[in-house]
């Protein structure tokens, strides 16, 4: 009798734990709302791109402002959004909204124009968790330290409006703002 109950309680737990990984793992793989309905509102620009300008650039960086900014919302999955940036004749950057197992992260891929990926590539970070479906923040993730190996404490902004009339991008050195571009999301190329 003993080992009849033995087995099925040894049962029980089998059950337990090996429909507990499947559960837990689709729960993980979930955006919160607000990340989500932030990707949704990137979704919804699908097929179209948009001429930007940069609006800030903190003294002694380079200025783009004399060069011509596009965007193009690209690839428009359940899961990722690519956005690739162009400055001038520059094609090389693509913004890349990622669902990673349940984390909105953002990156920058870079490309020569081979199409190889660059040295510096691939950085950027994951939501910060205090976001809008208008508005994340996304600071400098473990890998992007190492790949940068400097220290100051990156943070990505992008921005919507309200009215998906505009699009933001902001980088942020150590608490301050020393970039902003914007894009006239109401006036599709």
């Amino acid at each position: 009798m003993k080992t009849v109950l033995s087995l099925i309680t040894l049962s029980w737990i089998l059950v337990a734990c090996s429909t507990s990984p499947g559960q837990d793992s689709q729960q993980s793989n979930s955006l919160s709302e607000t990340e989500q309905q932030f990707l949704d509102n990137l979704k919804s620009l699908c097929g179209q791109s948009f001429e930007g300008r940069e609006t800030y650039t903190k003294d002694g960086r380079d200025s783009w402002a004399d060069k011509r900014m596009v965007i193009f919302f690209t690839v428009c999955e359940s899961d990722e959004v690519h956005i690739p940036f162009h400055i001038d004749d520059d094609t090389s950057r693509t913004w890349m909204f990622i669902n990673d197992h349940g984390s909105l992260r953002f990156r920058h891929d870079h490309r020569h124009p081979d199409g190889t990926p660059e040295d510096l590539t691939l950085y950027g970070g994951y939501s910060d968790g205090t976001g809008t479906p208008f508005r994340q923040s996304f600071p400098a993730d473990q890998y992007t330290d190492n790949l940068l190996d400097d220290e100051l404490d990156r943070v990505w902004n992008v921005i919507l409006s309200d009215d998906l009339s505009t699009m933001t991008y902001e980088l942020g050195y150590l608490g301050e703002i020393v970039f902003r571009a914007e894009f006239d999301l109401s006036n599709p190329l």
